[in-house]
């Protein structure tokens, strides 16, 4: 049993000079603050409901041999004494779980505009597929005879995101965008080895996506960076410098992270191409193209899909996501397997590529994620999918007009689905930075946008407004970011002050990081 004054809540991380939670200062007129909870100012920890004895439920015990722990266990893998765990009824559990989740954002609730991830609604009609029992019933080990459907269901997806690659093969099984990243790379060390080569580098733009260095890393590869050139592209002259016999590869996206698109593409990949590498695509922003070029068209060789992104899948908490990957003919028979396969007599079977670098995931997948993302592809169809492109192209490209002049436009030129601002000049005019306007964009009822990314623009604020959100939401997220940028000088600075949490003091947070509720702080005996 830990005592209420053992514990660390979010207020010891509270800036001392901005508001604190129970002498805020008021919100902005018009928005909603959260109201005290049982009679506290906060939310308290789940550990401050915490009383010796207290259970939620048990089992009955009536006509059951009593028995210890110690006559099924060794004793040397006993604990000198019981776990110390919350102790709570479960009344008061469920109440406390039930009040968070209500204080949670969420794409259902709001605009979402966080650039690169791609946060935008998940159609209901997908989890109501997900949810059907023929699906839903089906043991991941059952034979291929008795899983027919799910077997057509997956092949089904295979060969849409093949087409919509323009790749020759593809494989399910990658859980996330990393997976598929990190099965790429092992992908393309099986090719190389094939071909009795060992290369050691991996090229990389400035401007990628922060796990491409750990990808590379995990996949035993060399990073090597590349610079952007003064329109936000990857830098030609650069890129050949680094280009030698001993690149494995380049991974980049495209649109970048800029939300440019890569003019040179087909240079860059005729460059790779020339010294024995291959390309790979970080799918992260295929939403962007979709309907109107294919990777495949652009000399790529491997291709990573989010399908938590493109296809509206569920997106965050590590899972359940989907990163199937994809291939060209060339690379086939290094495919994870088993993959789902038409047969002659027109029945569905498992088959593993002759030269497969093995499982990457369980079974086959997120099999309920890849459900979704088919159900979405088949309400679109071909000519719906280009559509999704287009307007989240048209949406990130109106915004961006809106907030010209207002905020800087490092690369002020038509972008893809989403467009990177800076908060540089509101900086220094006014004191006012990226995370500031973050903060401030949780008053005004919206999730505030990547801050800070892609690193090569200064007080970044990377906005992905996605195809989802209609004129009126853009409009009245254009109007807070417009809001704030005129308001008066340190107004930014004292949000968010209508959430349960005020501004904390993010020095001391990092100074004084507890990853567990128990950790004990070295020199002042504090438990958090």
């Amino acid at each position: 049993m830990h005592g209420k004054g053992d514990q660390v809540s979010t207020s010891d991380y509270v800036d001392e000079t901005a508001p604190s939670n129970s002498a805020r200062i008021p919100a902005p007129a018009g928005k909603a603050t959260s109201a005290p909870l049982m009679g506290r100012k906060s939310e308290p920890t789940i550990f401050e409901f915490s009383s010796p004895g207290r259970r939620a439920w048990s089992f009955r015990t009536t006509g059951i041999p009593e028995w210890e722990p110690q006559e099924l266990v060794p004793a040397r893998m006993l604990r000198d004494r019981p776990v110390d765990l919350v102790e709570v009824p479960e009344r008061d559990l469920v109440a406390h779980v039930t009040r968070l989740t209500h204080r949670q954002y969420s794409v259902d609730l709001g605009a979402y505009p966080l650039g690169s991830c791609t946060m935008k609604y998940n159609p209901k009609v997908c989890d109501e597929t997900a949810s059907l029992p023929g699906l839903t019933g089906v043991h991941p080990a059952a034979p291929a005879g008795l899983c027919q459907g799910w077997l057509e269901l997956l092949w089904g997806l295979t060969e849409a995101l093949c087409e919509v690659t323009g790749m020759a093969a593809a494989t399910l099984q990658p859980p996330a965008g990393a997976a598929g990243e990190l099965t790429g790379l092992l992908l393309m060390r099986a090719w190389h080895a094939s071909n009795g080569e060992r290369r050691t580098k991996v090229i990389i733009p400035d401007s990628a996506h922060g796990t491409n260095p750990a990808s590379v890393t995990l996949g035993g590869y060399e990073t090597v960076t590349v610079p952007s050139d003064e329109r936000g592209l990857v830098d030609m002259a650069a890129l050949r410098s680094r280009l030698d016999g001993d690149v494995a590869g380049i991974m980049l996206t495209n649109p970048n992270t800029l939300g440019l698109f890569e003019e040179d593409i087909a240079e860059i990949a005729a460059a790779v191409h020339d010294v024995g590498g291959l390309v790979y695509y970080d799918g992260a922003n295929l939403n962007a193209i979709l309907g109107v070029t294919r990777p495949g068209d652009m000399g790529f060789d491997i291709v990573h899909m989010n399908l938590h992104k493109t296809f509206a899948v569920p997106h965050g908490g590590g899972g359940p996501g989907a990163g199937p990957v994809a291939v060209s003919e060339r690379l086939a028979a290094f495919l994870p397997g088993p993959l789902p396969r038409r047969s002659e007599n027109g029945s569905f079977e498992w088959h593993t590529p002759a030269s497969s670098v093995g499982r990457v995931h369980a079974w086959h997948g997120n099999a309920l994620a890849l459900a979704r993302a088919w159900t979405y592809i088949l309400l679109n169809g071909g000519d719906g999918l280009r559509t999704v492109a287009q307007a989240a192209v048209l949406n990130s490209n109106w915004l961006r007009q809106r907030l010209r002049g207002f905020y800087d436009i490092p690369f002020d030129r038509p972008a893809m689905h989403e467009f990177v601002a800076s908060a540089s000049s509101l900086k220094k005019s006014k004191g006012i930075r990226a995370l500031d306007v973050a903060k401030r964009m949780l008053e005004e009822g919206f999730h505030a946008p990547t801050v800070y990314f892609p690193l090569v623009v200064d007080e970044a604020l990377m906005i992905e407004p996605t195809e989802t959100e209609s004129l009126e939401t853009l409009s009245a997220l254009a109007d807070s970011l417009i809001s704030i940028a005129t308001e008066p000088p340190g107004e930014a600075a004292l949000a968010p002050r209508s959430t349960p949490v005020g501004r904390v003091d993010e020095a001391l947070a990092a100074r004084r990081l507890q990853a567990t509720w128990d950790a004990v702080l070295a020199g002042d005996g504090r438990t958090g």
